[in-house]
């Protein structure tokens, strides 16, 4: 591991009791809105996967998911508007830029190729095939010049390990290839937008910054369901009440509370620490798609699941919290709602 950093007070993580001012020489510990905001993307997100299969039922993909985003990104764009007035949602150029690049690599490239893969394989599996994230992320952050620790690199590869199991029936030909290529690509683009995230200039506040992600990653999502036709013989009162739960669910918890707790994680806490919700929404996924739906546990599915589990211990254990930080100290994602504009 690196040297530990000294902090000064003001920075978002604590020092370890014990240690002065957590002083160089000591380790230092991520503070507590960190974990929740983490363990809400774990088991929120890991939900979300049920919903979306729920959602696909009687409602199209891509029109579906743009559906959400906007809805999303439209309420929280309104609430920052009411509460702190258009400075709070003020970005210049670079930073509107920034904002819809990432929410086009997120939302309609990870998202939306995610709910393309579930019309052909179970949620469960989709949510497994995404334990690949951290293994595209960790080699972004290595060509970018960052050398992985050797625990990193072994843990993303046990994580490939468990892709490969994972992917094997559709090797074999019992399940659908297409759902497991769609995922995985979305992986792909996932972990792109979220390195990307970490690099260009984004707006000061993170909320308004995910307000303008969803917005422009919904529309995308929404051209992308009309080129495919999906508005012919649309009938909405043909969708089923539970359909429109899911859709509710989806665009109140896991758009407004999760999403935007992950792109507030994106700025406070590491890159590899963060990826580790790919690793633990499989185990909710599959829990509820089998509770839930009946989807069957396979073989290849608890073998798979076992070793990205292990996979995300040994990523956690090694990472630590960011060397600086220029958001607002001490504050988790809810709190740093309060501030009233965006920042440079």
């Amino acid at each position: 591991m690196t040297a530990p950093v000294s902090r000064p007070a003001s920075s978002p993580v604590d020092a370890v009791p014990g240690k002065a001012g957590g002083a160089a020489g000591g380790p230092a510990r991520l503070s507590g809105a960190v974990w929740a905001a983490l363990a809400v993307v774990y088991v929120v997100w890991g939900s979300t996967y049920l919903a979306i299969r729920i959602a696909l039922e009687t409602m199209p993909g891509f029109l579906s998911a743009g559906a959400r985003f906007v809805l999303a990104g439209l309420v929280l764009a309104g609430f920052i508007l009411v509460r702190h007035g258009t400075a709070a949602l003020r970005v210049n150029v670079r930073q509107l830029g920034s904002s819809a690049l990432v929410g086009v690599l997120l939302l309609t490239g990870g998202n939306g190729l995610v709910v393309l893969g579930e019309n052909y394989i179970s949620s469960g599996l989709a949510a497994l095939l995404v334990a690949a994230v951290p293994l595209w992320m960790v080699l972004l952050t290595a060509a970018a010049g960052s050398r992985p620790k050797p625990a990193e690199l072994t843990g993303v590869l046990l994580g490939l390990v468990g892709l490969a199991v994972l992917s094997a029936p559709a090797i074999g030909g019992n399940i659908a290839p297409v759902g497991v290529v769609a995922v995985i690509g979305g992986t792909l683009t996932w972990a792109a937008g979220s390195f990307a995230a970490k690099r260009l200039p984004m707006p000061g506040n993170v909320f308004a910054a995910s307000a303008y992600q969803m917005l422009v990653g919904g529309l995308g999502n929404v051209l992308i369901g009309l080129a495919r036709g999906e508005q012919r013989g649309l009938d909405p009162a043909a969708f089923s009440t539970r359909s429109w739960l899911a859709l509710g669910y989806l665009v109140l918890v896991g758009s407004l509370v999760a999403f935007t707790a992950y792109a507030w994680l994106l700025q406070s806490a590491p890159l590899t620490l963060v990826a580790t919700y790919a690793y633990v929404n499989p185990v909710v996924a599959v829990a509820l798609g089998w509770l839930v739906l009946a989807e069957p546990l396979t073989g290849p599915t608890l073998a798979g699941g076992a070793i990205v589990v292990v996979g995300v211990c040994l990523v956690v254990s090694v990472s630590r919290a960011p060397r600086t930080s220029d958001r607002t100290p001490g504050r988790g994602p809810w709190r740093a709602l309060r501030r009233t504009s965006s920042g440079g």
